[in-house]
């Protein structure tokens, strides 16, 4: 239960913290933060949280990283539900406040897109959903990658959250133009529930993707870059 409530925080944090400073702070009046600064929270949320609980659950925070840790044999496979729901129920809840303070702005309509993800029409830079599906892809990916990199037996201890942040950070720098970044299946389902247009249909790429790049990197890891149990002279 522990590391189930660990991973809502997290997850609750996550889009907080990440969509929160797009939809408040991005394009605030005269003065924003811009696609640096949200691509910037996004990896405090994640750098921060990591520190806070990531002693507790590991620190996922996310759908497609459980599934890459367990393609990459760091993660039982039992333990896949309760982390998802944990994740996936974190990311709404979250939504929902952020949807509750949004509503609270004078002269306030809908949400607009909520800082969803999409592509095609949906896409803050019109890109298609050919497009979308690689950069999400090869994004998590590599995203698992450093993730098992950096926790690995062999890495420097103590420093796995500083470089993930920052990797988070560095594909928000990428990627926003192209699908406003996902890479993390319960951050895209819980801003879709709320957002004014046709985002839930396309929600499944940011479950597929995601997850397909994430189980690739897991299994990449475990095949070439995983001590050996015997080292050959």
């Amino acid at each position: 239960m522990k590391k189930i409530l660990a991973e809502f925080f997290g997850t609750f944090w996550l889009v907080f913290g990440g969509c929160g400073s797009a939809i408040f702070a991005a394009a605030f009046p005269d003065l924003g933060i811009g696609f640096a600064g949200v691509a910037l929270a996004f990896g405090l949320t994640v750098l921060t949280m990591a520190f806070a609980v990531g002693h507790i659950s590991g620190g996922h925070f996310n759908p497609a990283v459980t599934f890459g840790l367990w393609a990459g044999g760091k993660f039982p496979a039992q333990d896949l539900v309760g982390y998802l729901a944990a994740q996936i129920i974190g990311g709404i809840a979250a939504a929902g406040v952020l949807y509750i303070i949004v509503s609270g702005q004078p002269n306030f309509t809908d949400v607009g897109s909520f800082a969803a993800n999409g592509y095609g029409e949906l896409s803050p830079g019109g890109y298609s959903k050919l497009s979308g599906f690689v950069a999400e892809f090869i994004l998590t990916l590599f995203f698992l990658l450093i993730i098992l990199g950096s926790t690995n037996e062999r890495a420097p201890k103590g420093f796995a959250p500083i470089a993930i942040g920052l990797a988070l950070t560095l594909i928000h720098l990428i990627s926003i133009p192209i699908t406003n970044t996902s890479v993390n299946p319960a951050r895209s389902t819980s801003q879709a529930l709320f957002a004014t247009g046709a985002y839930i249909s396309q929600l499944w790429m940011f479950w597929v993707a995601p997850i397909l790049g994430a189980v690739v990197a897991g299994f990449i890891h475990k095949a070439l870059f995983e001590k050996p149990d015997v080292e050959l002279e």
